[in-house]
């Protein structure tokens, strides 16, 4: 029976070196292996016909022969498994072949545009600050002079959560803060998410970005807004952009205007784009309100200064023909990587 165990094994090997692939390497291992009707089953059970003193030989020799049958076994799947990754891989990669560039991420559209008017206003010295979005009613209104029986403050307006507490309307609340934590000369960029109470559609979000302008001095005039304001616009726009400022009214600032810039598209001929008038709106400006000044701890007497608000989606739009502000938001793969 010693002799049994040995052929088998031998033999096990030889055919196994042989096995072209995992179909024929499991036949092979049930042939054997199969406890109904395996090889080395058949053999095993002759082992109750030997003397009791010869079995205890026979099982280890029985041991060492399934062992021997098994590692053979186990260097035919090793075998079938390398040459499988090399035939795949000489038929699906040629590795002199140029790879393919990854995959790179980009900032958002509205984020290159704010880098662009943070770029701006930093050349000329203005600070960058960033304040809460969860803003006090005092801050949001009645420092910005706006009085509790504003239409501006009424619920259907504005995000209340809490008694005196909202999501901010706009960044101008921070005029006031910062007048208070710094002395005057004072001149900040504020950019941030503001919301209000909007239905969505082409032209209306509930929450979009904005940023404002402020600078306080001695003998700060509307000139010196004006001319920063167009400088800003051209640098945004294009230098043959040009800018007006039409007569307005905001409680904050006082006198106040709205800046237009000339429509790109018709340039100032008059289109769709612009509606026929050849501008387009970009947001509001004016001298900030001696109330403002005295809010934030400024002697209105001896100080005057400008503030200014555009929307960052309103900017992106006109530069890059945009005709819809959700899809800042939806983020569409095919809207952003155009961008990129």
């Amino acid at each position: 029976m010693d002799d049994k165990l040995a052929a088998l094994a031998a033999e096990v090997e030889a055919r196994a070196q042989q096995v072209r692939d995992e179909r024929e390497l499991d036949e092979l291992r049930t042939s054997v292996l199969g406890r109904k009707g395996g090889r080395l089953s058949q053999v095993l059970a002759g082992l109750g016909k030997l003397p009791k003193e010869e079995r205890a030989e026979f099982g280890r020799r029985a041991n060492e022969a399934k062992a021997r049958i098994e590692a053979s076994l186990e260097h035919a799947r090793r075998r079938l498994a390398d040459a499988a990754v090399e035939q795949s891989l000489a038929r699906r990669y040629d590795v002199t072949f140029d790879a393919l560039p990854p995959h790179r991420g980009s900032l958002h559209i509205l984020r290159q545009t704010l880098e662009d008017v943070a770029s701006f206003f930093r050349s000329r010295g203005f600070a960058i600050v960033m304040g809460p979005e969860v803003e006090t009613e005092y801050y949001n209104f009645e420092a910005m002079n706006i009085p509790a029986d504003h239409p501006a403050r009424d619920a259907m307006d504005t995000f209340y959560v809490g008694p005196r507490t909202l999501l901010r309307t706009h960044t101008s609340p921070m005029q006031v803060r910062s007048m208070l934590a710094y002395p005057p000369p004072i001149a900040i960029l504020v950019p941030g998410k503001v919301y209000r109470r909007d239905a969505l559609d082409a032209r209306h979000a509930f929450v979009f970005h904005q940023f404002e302008g402020l600078q306080v001095d001695r003998g700060v005039t509307f000139a010196h807004l004006k001319g920063f304001v167009t400088d800003l616009c051209r640098a945004l726009y294009g230098e043959d952009r040009r800018t007006r400022f039409r007569p307005s009214y905001f409680q904050f600032t006082e006198p106040s205007a709205e800046v237009d810039v000339s429509c790109a598209v018709c340039e100032g001929r008059g289109c769709r784009t612009c509606g026929g008038a050849g501008w387009l709106e970009m947001g509001g400006a004016g001298m900030v309100h001696p109330h403002v000044l005295r809010a934030g701890g400024y002697d209105p007497e001896t100080y005057t200064g400008w503030a200014f608000g555009l929307g960052i989606e309103r900017i992106a739009m006109v530069r890059n023909g945009i005709d819809d502000i959700r899809l800042f938001t939806e983020n569409d793969p095919a809207f952003v990587e155009q961008f990129a």
